[in-house]
């Protein structure tokens, strides 16, 4: 039985519905009632227009669909290993739930689609003499997380199929993948953290200052390379996160974040100084250079001018390096989990953990990734996860030499020691340069460079061609170097009775409004109807008290005397 169904939108031929009656005394009854059905199937426009097959359903799905190019490639590479081999060449309206189904478990049996008679893994495709490298096949089924993705491919793949009318129905609708995976998150363990922390500040303060960042913000690897120094705003102790890097093998680009959303996080005071002597360091990297700082420079670059991206791969792959040799099993990424468990063991709402994390849905991707350390309490984000991390590295100077200088070169290195003991010049900064060293004492280059030397002997400083000379702090056979000690902090005490105050309004750990009243900062009746007032002023409502808090500072001070939320209007 053949029924004429219209053009395929694909080929241009003509397109007919075709089901085979078999023979026998109930035939010519069984064909009217199939073309009954294959009537009614086109009348409701429930038939496939095309024969095209699945493979190019999919070609042109990836083609429309709003990728990332990482995303878009690493949907192609699923589709040409997982799919197209076993249902490629099948009429997209062909495919059923039964089919999908088939391919899930043949997908969850084994990854490299083996016949299940065993074999040998080899080490290339190419002829070979085989060694160690090549191993007996075990099989290993492709991860859960994967197949809903592919599964997801198809679906989207179905559902346009659907809009533009090449098939009736999405068989992805109702086929079953795998459940999701529950979240697990598996964070460093403070001691661990702390180990972290302190081996990348001795190894480098710019590779320290990334990881202390990363630990403190949790933002993905690709929006830290992302930083600009105009991304900065210290006086406010705000972040802006607004782009990212995207790495793909050799290439690099930049994008938006994975959330497609612009977001302003609120910073300890303890990493704004970290982050001013970080901007420092550039500044007289940049001075050497005769160049001054620049707004579009990547305060983590690479490169001395700081115009060029750090790749995000060499900071995952560095980052395993420094855990590798620590003996500490875990991964970058798993520095954001630990971000996001500190802030939650603290009580922080998790909406506002959400908002910090860049994650979407209202928080719901928060909570069911961290559901095992979800906390009711509502407290102030910025400032927590400082109070939690490891205490900042203090390391101290060599011992200072006892040198009665006579010689030119040894007045100057005697005058630099003096500056660098009373902190004129910080561990992890350049002295001056020989050029400048010469115009300042006027003397000859090699004088300078005779005092530079003499430094270097004392450990006070790091000489190397081509770079400036650095601050050294004392090695670790001085049985201090290498302890870390925390800060403490001088906090205002509070007023029993009405003091001028400095208010900041916060939604979800971005700054909304500032302002300045007189008010008992002690009086929780006061802080809410300040708070409230600034909600109404802000066109908000009522019902999101809970978003919001006013952080209270003494006037014309910048410690934090009390942070006040409210649970309900």
């Amino acid at each position: 039985m053949r029924v004429y169904a219209g053009t395929d939108p694909v080929s241009g031929k003509e397109h007919y519905l075709r089901e085979t009656v078999p023979a026998g005394p109930t035939a010519e009854s069984e064909a009217r009632k199939v073309r009954t059905r294959l009537v009614a199937a086109v009348d409701e426009r429930r038939h496939p227009r095309t024969n095209a097959k699945l493979r190019h359903l999919i070609e042109r799905h990836l083609n429309e669909a709003k990728l990332e190019l990482n995303t878009r490639e690493t949907y192609q590479g699923y589709v040409d290993k997982h799919v197209l081999p076993f249902i490629g060449d099948e009429p997209a309206g062909k495919i059923d739930e039964e089919i999908l189904d088939s391919l899930y478990a043949e997908l969850a049996r084994c990854r490299e689609h083996c016949d299940g008679k065993g074999g040998t893994d080899h080490r290339t495709a190419a002829q070979h003499d085989c060694d160690h490298r090549c191993r007996r096949h075990v099989c290993r089924p492709l991860a859960d997380s994967t197949i809903r993705q592919i599964h997801w491919i198809l679906s989207g793949a179905f559902r346009r199929g659907v809009r533009w009318k090449w098939i009736g129905v999405n068989p992805a609708a109702t086929s079953e993948p795998p459940p999701a995976p529950r979240g697990n998150p598996d964070p460093p363990s403070a001691e661990d953290a702390a180990r972290i922390v302190n081996a990348a500040w001795e190894s480098d303060l710019d590779w320290g200052m990334l990881i202390w960042l990363t630990m403190v913000t949790g933002h993905r690897r690709g929006e830290l390379c992302a930083i600009k120094l105009k991304h900065l705003d210290l006086d406010n102790r705000v972040l802006h996160i607004g782009r990212s890097i995207g790495q793909r093998g050799r290439k690099r680009w930049e994008k938006s974040t994975k959330a497609q959303a612009d977001r302003r996080v609120v910073l300890d005071v303890e990493t704004v100084e970290l982050l001013k002597e970080h901007v420092e360091r550039w500044r007289m990297r940049l001075a050497d250079l005769g160049m001054e700082l620049n707004p579009d420079l990547y305060i983590f670059s690479l490169s001395p001018d700081g115009a060029t991206e750090r790749a995000p791969d060499s900071v995952t792959q560095r980052f395993g390096r420094l855990v590798a040799k620590l003996g500490i099993d875990t991964t970058l990424h798993k520095l954001r989990h630990y971000n996001a468990t500190e802030l939650i063991a603290a009580g922080v709402n998790i909406r506002t953990v959400a908002g910090r994390l860049g994650h979407g849905s209202g928080g719901m991707t928060t909570l069911r990734s961290y559901a095992a350390w979800v906390s009711e309490a509502d407290q102030r984000a910025a400032g927590e996860i400082a109070a939690r991390m490891p205490p900042r590295p203090r390391v101290k100077l060599p011992e200072r030499p006892v040198v009665e200088g006579t010689n030119p070169y040894e007045l100057i290195a005697v005058s630099l020691s003096e500056r660098i003991y009373a902190g004129e010049i910080g561990i992890g900064l350049p002295i001056p340069s020989v050029k400048q060293l010469s115009k300042d004492f006027a003397v000859s280059t090699s004088t300078a460079q005779r005092a530079i030397k003499l430094l270097e002997s004392w450990g006070l400083v790091r000489v190397a061609t081509g770079r400036p000379t650095i601050v050294l702090p004392a090695p670790h056979g001085d049985g201090s170097a290498g302890k870390t000690v925390g800060r403490q902090r001088d906090v205002p005490p509070t007023a029993s009775s009405p003091r001028a105050l400095d208010l900041e309004v916060r939604r979800l750990g971005t700054i909304v409004a500032t302002l300045t009243a007189t008010a008992d900062p002690t009086n929780t009746k006061s802080l809410h109807r300040l708070l409230l007032g600034a909600i109404k002023r802000a066109g908000a409502s009522y019902d999101d008290v809970d978003e919001y808090e006013l952080v209270v500072r003494l006037s014309g001070t910048v410690e934090v005397v009390t942070t006040y939320v409210a649970i309900e209007p």
